[in-house]
Parts: structure tokens; C-alpha cells; sequence
């Protein structure tokens, strides 16, 4: 049996795939506050008094555009931070290498394009459900490994 020490290190490829989809999604969402402040300013829509451009200006927060891109935000934080967790504790059942990456790497694949879908460049249903759906997949089936590790 592995200790969890030496499932927790970068020795570990299942840890290190874990570790680089974790830096890469965690850019993602801090690029999606950027996305939101670019649209704010592409749409002069504001939610703050002192962040108004100009007198002229009216506190604002009802554009499309603004809502489409923090509604997308809000789906990364609802999905990506229980992957963070199920997937450190999944890390922690020694599961096959193969298997794991691949499921790392799908939901952050996945991740991306459902942003990339839904909130920079608009593309019809199905693609964001899709892109959704395989993410959860992958994220429950970890789930599901890690309460059976734990239950038997």
C-alpha cells in the first residue's frame, strides 16, 4: 500500500496531472473575473457607483453580455471547486494512472469549452451541455470511487 505521502508528491503522475489541471482551471476562473471586468467596460455596465466612467453613466445590472459571462463564472465556481476536492481525495484511493489523467484532463478539457462555449463565443445547444455533462461525469465517477475507497 502506498503511503499518502507518496500519492501527494509530484513522483506521483496521477498527483502531478492533478496538480497541472488544477493550476490550469485555476487560471481559467481568474481569467473569468478579467472576462467580466473587460465586459463591464466594453458595455460601460456597472454595479458600483464609484466604478461609473462618467456622471452620464447609470449603475447597470441587467446587460446581456455582463450576466452571460459572470452566469459562466458562477457555473466554474458550482463545478470546479468540488473537482478540486473529490479530485485530491481520488488521488488519494491509488487509482490507475491511465484512468485518472484521463478524467483530470477531461474535466478540465471540458471546463474550458464550456466557457469557451458559453461565454466567449456563443455557440448553440448542444455543445455547453456537453461540455457540462462530461465534466460532471467525470467528477461524480471520482466522487463514487472515493466513498467506496472509504466505505469498505
Amino acid at each position: 500500500m502506498t503511503s499518502p505521502v507518496e500519492l501527494l508528491s509530484l513522483a506521483n503522475p496521477v498527483f502531478k496531472s492533478f496538480a497541472f489541471w488544477v493550476g490550469v482551471l485555476v487560471i481559467k476562473m481568474l481569467a473569468m473575473s478579467l472576462l467580466t471586468g473587460l465586459q463591464r467596460f466594453k458595455t460601460k455596465t456597472f454595479a458600483n457607483p464609484e466604478d461609473l466612467l462618467s456622471p452620464k453613466l447609470k449603475v447597470k445590472f441587467d446587460d446581456p453580455n455582463v450576466e452571460r459571462v459572470r452566469r459562466a463564472h458562477r457555473n466554474d465556481l458550482e463545478n470546479i471547486l468540488p473537482f478540486f476536492a473529490i479530485g485530491l481525495l481520488y488521488v488519494l484511493t491509488d487509482p490507475a494512472a491511465f484512468l485518472a489523467i484521463n478524467l483530470f484532463r477531461a474535466v478540465g478539457i471540458a471546463r474550458i469549452v464550456h466557457t469557451l462555449v458559453y461565454a466567449v463565443v456563443v455557440v448553440p445547444q448542444p455543445s455547453r451541455a456537453i461540455a457540462f455533462f462530461v465534466a460532471v461525469a467525470a467528477t461524480a465517477y471520482m466522487a463514487l470511487q472515493v466513498i467506496a475507497s472509504a466505505a469498505f
